[in-house]
């Protein structure tokens, strides 16, 4: 028995035993066969051990690979960070990544730090960074061209072709005339006029379709008629700019627009290739996934080969290998399943590892100490303005021409003017073809920057100045109708929140208003399948409210800031009550989860500060999430947080009383009983209820109006059995951190829960 119980070790024991004095004899043996003359003594440098160490130690550091990870970390780091900020401040995140690659630049940190900035970004290493960075470009350029809905761009091209090409030919103009005024102070040396010129008016016509898709959704207008329009005007812009580049690429290339007509007529046959052959055929590989949610590795190859086959030959023709990316992903199979599930493979890999890459090289390129005298600074100014007045006027003025009102067309010209990445990528490729100096490749890029920053300031301003008047006239009497908000994250959890929602307003009838929202991250949406992704989000919603035969406002928002966005909603909707679950938070955790998106123990800073402050403990006491508190802190209405366990009804609801705070929650009882006919059993569990009159009258007056609906219990200890026989609990917020704290026996047997808080 006791040899059965030790086999395992006893054979573990001896096999380890017997092969390390088998390698001991081969080793030993080994010796002999070495021939003495040959065999090379270690070098007696005459150092010590720990020299010896730390020679080796930073070479190891100076390791092109070991170098090309610390920048990578570095790089995402820096990236998410005033990523972060600028979500913060209510600014695309492509800002922060923007500057961020200027302040890892000799614009800052290798101005103030050269050492540091020497050692993490030696001359030698930027090849490296540089070929990787443009490994993200050509997947990024991949998924903008799947993003890119061609269905939508066919069937309402009419107006928004025309204020998209006026878009582009107005600023392409405006910089072939600028250039003719800048070019024998900046432009390179050998560099003709015409090269100059088409890549300066390239570059003011260009718009970011990627960013300004990102606005539109979380400024809700994806549904409009102003939102199509946009979008649509963006993507034929994209399409028209990225041919255009193209073909300016071919002619700087070639020296003449004579001597690029071969590689244009390449160019052209190239895409009818594309359009003709290979789209069919990707088509008809879509649809074999047709109902399926995965994507086999061999379906996988055949699209990255198209990729990068694309890529390989538009680089080899003439037209830079982006081109061919962008190309590649717009003839890719129309199925928004196919395209959502295609684009989840490669984007994270894209966006948050590769591209940052590429700002930060571009950032090493951005000398903004060159602009060290004020008329390069005026010069500067005129670039911002010849592409604000080209862009934003251009498009504004058009769209007005078409009969849209003021408003619309100036949002129309704001939205369009924004540039972000896809400026930096055509800048870029201007710099490496030697067309922009230095000097001008600067100023483009505080270009790229002011006119991607102005887009929400200027959004903000136009409907501030169109401010409808008509809101106060619509809006509803407050003291009429009781109006509830239920926010959900997902479909089921939405589903069970309008059914309470119901409970407490059945009878109301017109005196109610109930409001179904769902905030989601705008990074998990894409431009051409927004509104499937609202559809099946709503859906339980829709079915539910169908079954109670309950009249529900659907509200949907893509956000960078849930919890912002979520608390100005409710704070300026004059909501009686706010309706949430009780569920873990994105942005739970460290400052450091919150920047790369994933959840982590470490201990906040916010918390950290909170806590010297004397606001909170420094370790995470709170019974919520931090998404929960973020909502409890900043709302200024009640707020009912809803712990769900397969609820249905609130026909049986059980209401704890822990102390006089926790009378408010009698008030939401009633309520349940006036419209659900729902019966209470309130415990008095400190018996503080037998000696205070007022609750007892108001108790009292509940019973008269609804006789044998409330029950008021004395008991101290409640038995699992009456807890799993009831539907519905609430409880005060104080309260029920009180049952987390001391470990309550009720938490495993408790029903469905609203855990109630008064702001």
């Amino acid at each position: 028995m006791k040899l059965g119980k030790y086999r395992n070790i006893i054979f573990y024991v001896s096999t380890i035993a017997f092969f390390s004095m088998l390698m001991y004899w081969f080793f030993v043996e080994g010796k002999t066969l070495e021939i003495r003359e040959n065999i090379t003594p270690p070098k007696n440098t005459g150092s010590t051990m720990w020299q010896s160490f730390t020679e080796s130690f930073l070479e190891n550091l100076h390791h092109p690979l070991a170098l090309l990870l610390a920048q990578i970390v570095t790089i995402i780091l820096v990236a998410r960070l005033f990523g972060w900020i600028c979500i913060k401040i209510k600014q695309p995140s492509v800002i922060g990544e923007m500057i961020a690659g200027i302040v890892l630049g000799p614009s800052l940190v290798g101005m103030y730090f050269p050492e540091f900035s020497a050692f993490l970004f030696p001359k030698e290493s930027l090849g490296n960074l540089q070929f990787l960075s443009q490994i993200g470009l050509i997947l990024f350029m991949y998924i903008v061209g799947m993003e890119l809905d061609l269905s939508v761009l066919r069937k309402k091209a009419h107006d928004a072709v025309v204020i998209s090409h006026a878009s582009i030919i107005i600023p392409f103009a405006l910089g072939v005339g600028l250039s003719y005024f800048i070019y024998r102070e900046f432009a390179p040396d050998g560099i003709q006029f015409t090269s100059f010129a088409l890549f300066i008016a390239i570059a003011m016509s260009i718009t970011a379709f990627p960013v300004l898709a990102r606005i539109v959704q979380e400024r809700n207008l994806q549904k409009t008629k102003l939102g199509t329009v946009v979008i649509t005007c963006a993507a034929a812009d994209d399409i028209t700019a990225w041919c255009i580049l193209a073909a300016v690429i071919a002619i700087v290339k070639a020296g003449s627009f004579a001597s690029s007509i071969y590689v244009i007529l390449m160019a052209i046959a190239y895409v009818f290739l594309m359009i003709k052959i290979v789209r069919p055929f990707l088509k008809r590989i879509g649809d074999l996934q047709a109902g399926k949610n995965t994507i086999n590795k061999p379906m996988v190859a055949i699209f990255f080969l198209t990729l990068i086959l694309s890529a390989y030959t538009t680089e080899v023709i003439g037209i830079h290998a982006l081109f061919g990316a962008f190309m590649a992903g717009a003839i890719m199979p129309e199925n928004t399943k196919f395209r959502t599930m295609f684009i989840e493979k490669i984007e994270d890999v894209a966006l948050v590892l590769l591209l940052p890459l590429f700002f930060v090289f571009t950032g090493l390129r951005t000398q903004i100490g060159l602009l060290n005298d004020g008329h390069l600074w005026i010069t500067a100014g005129f670039i911002i303005l010849t592409a604000v007045v080209g862009k934003f006027a251009g498009s504004t003025l058009t769209a007005k021409f078409l009969g849209i009102n003021w408003k619309e067309s100036l949002t129309i010209g704001a939205l369009m003017n924004t540039r972000g990445l896809m400026e930096l990528i055509v800048l870029n490729i201007g710099y490496d073809l030697g067309v922009l100096s230095p000097e001008i490749f600067a100023m483009m890029v505080i270009m790229a920057l002011f006119t991607t920053f102005m887009t929400g300031p200027a959004l903000d301003f136009i409907n501030f100045i169109f401010k409808s008047k008509k809101e106060d006239e619509n809006k509803v009497d407050d003291d009429v109708q009781y109006r509830v908000l239920l926010s959900f994250d997902n479909p089921e959890s939405g589903s069970t929140l309008l059914k309470l929602a119901h409970d407490f307003t059945k009878k109301m009838n017109a005196n109610k208003n109930i409001t179904a929202m769902n905030i989601a991250p705008v990074n998990e949406m894409h431009a051409y399948d927004i509104n499937e992704y609202e559809n099946e989000q709503f859906r339980n919603v829709i079915d539910t409210s169908q079954e109670l035969n309950l009249k529900v406002t659907t509200l949907f928002k893509a956000s960078t800031d849930i919890e912002s966005d979520l608390t100005h909603i409710s704070n300026k909707g004059n909501y009686d009550l706010l309706l949430i679950m009780l569920g873990k938070s994105m942005y739970e955790g460290s400052l450091l989860g919150r920047l790369l998106g994933f959840t982590t123990k470490i201990i906040n800073p916010e918390k950290l500060l909170n806590t010297v402050k004397g606001k909170g403990n420094i370790f995470n006491t709170s019974p919520f999430d931090d998404f929960t508190l973020q909502i409890l802190d900043k709302t200024n209405i009640p707020v009912g947080i809803m712990v769900d366990k397969n609820f249905r009804s609130a026909d049986k609801v059980f209401v704890p009383i822990f102390n006089l705070s926790d009378f408010y929650l009698l008030e939401y009882a009633k309520r349940l009983i006036n419209n659900n006919n729902s019966q209470i059993i309130i415990l008095d569990v400190a018996g503080q209820i037998r000696s205070n009159i007022e609750v007892k009258e108001l108790i009292r007056s509940i019973e008269q109006v609804a006789p044998n609906h409330i029950t008021l219990y004395n008991e101290k200890k409640i038995e699992k059995e009456f807890l799993t026989s009831q539907d519905l609990m609430l409880i005060s917020s104080k309260s029920w951190k009180n049952l987390i704290d001391s470990k309550s026996l009720w938490l495993s047997d408790i029903p469905s829960t609203l855990i109630i808080s008064n702001p």
